[in-house]
């Protein structure tokens, strides 16, 4: 889905991961999708070695950095993993950008560096604090990045918080494919419907909410690979400026929400999906699990002011490509 954006944007693409949650199936169809290969390099964030050799074989402007692990429970049960992968990774990297004079980086953030939020919307400016590790790596990360920002200000750090992210390409070719039990919501839904999973489980029917499930910002993934690249095309605009000023100006640390603003509940989205293809989605509820949060949805002014950027896609969108994408591709990349 990047990928796509980007090279619609003008952008040279050069794909760099350990596909332990992927498949290079997804980098065919892209490939097929943009009509013309898409360079790939199987490789891990934390194999200094094999970083460098890259960038000493390309002149890259900058950096998007997707590379983490993302289950919330997994976390739990493999801290070590996490800091090792999410955390150790990273610096690796940055210490590789830093040799090469590559300063531009794009860094995926997350809306759980927020925790319970003291008020909604959120906007950037609120507190952060984590209720489960992996939003902690998140945060972590997000601090290195502002303690190199202010030792080196030639540094140039987007950090970009998603909220939910869901949906699939419309062409119904690059969906989600988890490898295990799905770690969100929308594709819980979609594998309950297709028959892998018997039912939804549910955490929670007591929140203090419009019908008593938790309540999140569900945006587009086709809207989030805009976001993207609007924040590169934001870093291209300040590059460009100071080569034209006798000054230097260095964005530094940037956070910035992509999110629509408005909130979604668990049975909304089980509705919206009813309505979209005709099947209802057997659930259950359970016990809400512990750093759940009630409500979370995203203020995205400073996205529209400083990006130019808004999310267009609607709940109905994200449920007819996502149920597009499950119904092509029953098995996921799984092609054989």
């Amino acid at each position: 889905m990047q990928c796509n954006a980007l090279h619609e944007a003008g952008y040279d693409i050069v794909v760099y991961d350990n596909l332990s949650n992927s498949s290079h199936e997804a980098i065919n169809r892209v490939s097929m999708l943009i009509g013309q290969p898409v360079e790939f390099i199987k490789g891990d964030i934390r194999d200094a070695e094999s970083l460098k050799k890259i960038f000493s074989a390309h002149h890259f402007f900058g950096v998007i950095h997707f590379a983490g692990l993302k289950a919330v429970g997994e976390s739990v049960a493999k801290p070590l993993l996490y800091y090792n992968n999410n955390v150790s990774g990273t610096i690796t990297l940055l210490e590789v950008m830093k040799e090469h004079s590559v300063k531009n980086l794009v860094f995926s953030s997350s809306a759980t560096v927020y925790g319970d939020p003291e008020s909604l919307p959120i906007d950037e400016s609120s507190k952060r604090s984590c209720t489960n590790p992996y939003g902690q790596r998140k945060l972590t990360v997000e601090h290195i990045l502002e303690d190199l920002a202010v030792s080196d200000d030639s540094w140039n750090l987007i950090a970009l918080r998603y909220f939910n992210p869901v949906g699939a390409h419309p062409s119904g070719e690059i969906g989600e494919d988890p490898n295990d039990i799905p770690n969100n919501l929308m594709s819980y839904i979609f594998q309950v419907a297709v028959g892998k999973l018997d039912k939804l489980i549910i955490f929670g029917n007591d929140c203090p909410t419009v019908d008593g499930t938790g309540v999140r910002d569900f945006i587009h993934v086709t809207d989030l690979a805009q976001g993207h690249v609007a924040a590169l095309n934001y870093l291209d605009k300040q590059a460009s400026l100071n080569e034209d000023s006798m000054t230097q100006n260095s964005v530094g640390f940037l956070p910035i929400n992509l999110g629509t603003g408005k909130g979604t509940s668990v049975l909304e989205l089980v509705s919206a999906f009813l309505d979209v293809s005709g099947q209802a989605i057997p659930y259950q509820f359970t016990d809400r699990r512990a750093g759940d949060i009630a409500s979370r949805y995203a203020s995205a002014d400073k996205a529209k002011t400083l990006l130019g950027w808004q999310a267009e896609l609607l709940i109905t969108d994200m449920c007819q490509d996502t149920w597009r994408w499950q119904s092509m591709n029953p098995n996921g990349y799984n092609v054989s």
